[in-house]
């Protein structure tokens, strides 16, 4: 139970590590907390107290207790790799989540997020980002890392031969439409958001080249979107209550091509007392969103409600794969 209790002093000295770019300075041969601290201009006796604690998590090792090296579990905050948690601890320790899980147990009490309880303004987590870049741009990254991860495996489930026009719903960057076109040079699609967002797709298609195959559409999913005979919504349904996924959904269904595809790419919840990621997400969609983590049985009550009928379930590492057609 202390662990549990102390388990945000945890996050936080990890997001210290990932700020002063632990991993990379022990990557780089800066291997003692005082060079640490030259590095990143921060206190040297709180940079060796930083240091010993991430050691007993596990983050570093030391032979003689100067000499430092970072651990695999280290790794993990590597900057440049894009399999990286780097972004997702800066995100995820920042004020914009951090202060909201502070006003956790209100959620539970009313049954809807907390963002305008916790930042005194009224809007979404969303909106929050739109307003501060620095904390937005973890969250991008986070994200797009989070995709990397399962993009090639998700490449591999969903078939795109003879697909015309693939659309990458509230896709950010487009991770895992650039990995289907990576999987199929004749491929074509876009990715639809935001219009402050897609122009960070339309920079990533140009750096895998793909820009002739992939266009950048900006728009907002509540009001319509563009046709297409293969949708792929990637951690879009748990970010929204029922009654808005309805709406998301019907959308989409009303511009669905005939014979075309729905995917939804989220976590799915499993039996009680399942472990893992998907019910503690949950809980950051109650106070972060108002949206859910589902079970199967509750996407296809959302399915039922507009025009869809589930017809595979696949997995690519810790996120369902459910494919759909219009009835």
């Amino acid at each position: 139970m202390m662990a549990m209790l102390t388990g945000f002093w945890v996050t936080q000295i990890v997001r210290a590590a990932a700020a002063f770019n632990v991993a990379d300075h022990l990557a780089a041969g800066v291997d003692t907390a005082e060079a640490i601290a030259v590095e990143e201009s921060i206190d040297p006796g709180a940079t060796r107290r930083l240091i010993r604690a991430c050691a007993s998590l596990g983050l570093v090792t030391s032979a003689d207790g100067v000499r430092l090296s970072g651990t695999s579990l280290l790794s993990t905050l590597l900057r440049d790799d894009p399999n990286s948690l780097r972004g997702m601890v800066l995100a995820q320790a920042a004020p914009g989540h951090w202060l909201t899980w502070g006003c956790f147990p209100d959620a539970v009490r009313s049954g809807t997020s907390q963002m305008e309880a916790a930042h005194g303004t009224p809007g979404t987590i969303f909106d929050y980002l739109a307003a501060h870049p620095d904390e937005a741009s973890h969250f991008t990254e986070a994200m797009s890392n989070l995709s990397a991860a399962a993009a090639i495996e998700i490449a591999k489930l969903v078939d795109t031969r003879g697909v015309n026009y693939a659309l990458d719903v509230g896709g950010a960057n487009g991770e895992v439409l650039r990995a289907m076109m990576r999987a199929n040079p004749d491929l074509r699609g876009g990715v639809f958001d935001l219009p402050h967002v897609v122009p960070d797709a339309a920079a990533a298609a140009r750096k895998d080249g793909l820009q002739e195959r992939l266009s950048a559409v900006g728009g907002d999913f509540f009001e319509s979107v563009p046709p297409s005979d293969l949708y792929v919504l990637k951690y879009i349904l748990h970010d929204w209550d029922d009654q808005n996924c309805v709406r998301i959904l019907t959308n989409c269904r009303a511009a669905l091509q005939e014979g075309g595809r729905l995917v939804v790419i989220d976590y799915l919840v499993g039996e009680f007392g399942d472990p893992g990621l998907p019910t503690m997400m949950d809980m950051n969609m109650l106070v972060m969103t108002g949206g859910k983590e589902r079970d199967i049985a509750e996407f296809d009550a959302l399915f039922a409600a507009t025009g869809l009928r589930r017809t595979t379930v696949g997995q690519a590492g810790q996120f369902a794969v459910i494919e759909t057609v219009g009835i």
